[in-house]
């Protein structure tokens, strides 16, 4: 009993110092309501690579391993910085389930009266009335000037959808490899003008951010389908090279601004840009009304593709 006790206090001294067990890759997490509990960070990057995107997967593990001690000493959770915690609590929140002490840190966490950080209102207004859409189209033309040819069309090619960066990236480059292999019909559904991503869900399908379709004209597909892939961090390279900022994530706001100013009703402009549960778009939107929806869009596409 002696020696257990003992080692329960060195294992606390250790984690009150810092150390790690620098020979297996693991740190100590101490749990006051369990055992002593490790953290094989190699295993747990491989867990956030078969959940995440590479960015969110990133974030993930970097705070974690910064502030896995907070999982045993969470009132210091509160004297984070705002703009810090949220990002925190993500971290804590996937390490603790990795680790199967969800429950235990969940009910410390609402035990401490500890609260998610909510989103700034004002800060939320003043980036809507500060928004810089009005310069998207020139920055378009602009970088077309100094990309090459399959990156100016993958710059166009996220305007027209309104895709994320990384949903983009994976969509354009699963265009040419699906059109090589003769089976784009798997993906691009031709009678209604759709890129189908929610049957790739292991690429597009995420926690929180989720592409179901895409509308693209026939014209655009075949012009992806003859083009090069493309990679985001040549592109960056290039446009910073070239003085020019890289505004990806102002395309995707452009194309839904664009779309709501043409009347287009918030809910299907939701649709186009996987912001729905993934239940809901299985049982309501699987249906005929995507023909009438895809046709609608496609004549405003077209239209948004002319001032360029």
């Amino acid at each position: 009993m002696f020696a257990i006790l003992a080692s329960v206090s060195v294992v606390r001294f250790l984690l009150g110092m810092g150390f790690t067990d620098v020979l297996s890759g693991r740190s100590l997490v101490w749990s006051r309501t369990s055992a002593c509990h490790y953290v094989d960070w190699s295993m747990y990057r491989i867990h956030l690579s078969k959940l995440y995107g590479k960015q969110y997967q990133s974030l993930l593990y970097s705070y974690g391993k910064r502030y896995y001690s907070l999982l045993t000493d969470i009132p210091k959770i509160s004297a984070l910085p705002v703009s810090t915690r949220s990002n925190v609590l993500k971290s804590l929140v996937s390490l603790s389930k990795f680790l199967g002490i969800h429950t235990e840190f969940t009910t410390a966490f609402k035990n401490h009266g500890i609260k998610w950080a909510s989103g700034d209102s004002f800060k939320a207004f003043l980036n809507g009335i500060n928004n810089h859409n009005d310069t998207v189209l020139d920055w378009v033309r602009s970088s077309g000037k100094v990309l090459r040819d399959h990156e100016r069309l993958f710059i166009k090619f996220c305007l027209l959808t309104g895709l994320r960066k990384t949903e983009a990236v994976n969509s354009f480059n699963l265009i040419i490899e699906l059109s090589k292999q003769s089976r784009l019909s798997e993906y691009y559904d031709q009678e209604r003008h759709l890129l189908t991503h929610f049957k790739y869900d292991k690429i597009f399908l995420r926690n929180s951010k989720n592409a179901f379709i895409s509308i693209v004209s026939p014209d655009l597909i075949k012009q992806i389908s003859d083009s090069n892939t493309v990679s985001y961090s040549m592109i960056r390279k290039r446009l910073s090279k070239n003085n020019l900022k890289l505004r990806i994530k102002e395309c995707r706001s452009y194309y839904a601004t664009f779309l709501r100013n043409k009347g287009i009703l918030s809910e299907t402009i939701d649709l186009t840009q996987g912001r729905i549960g993934k239940s809901v778009f299985a049982r309501h939107y699987l249906k005929t009304d995507l023909k009438m929806v895809s046709e609608q869009i496609l004549k405003l596409i077209e239209e948004l593709q002319a001032s360029i």
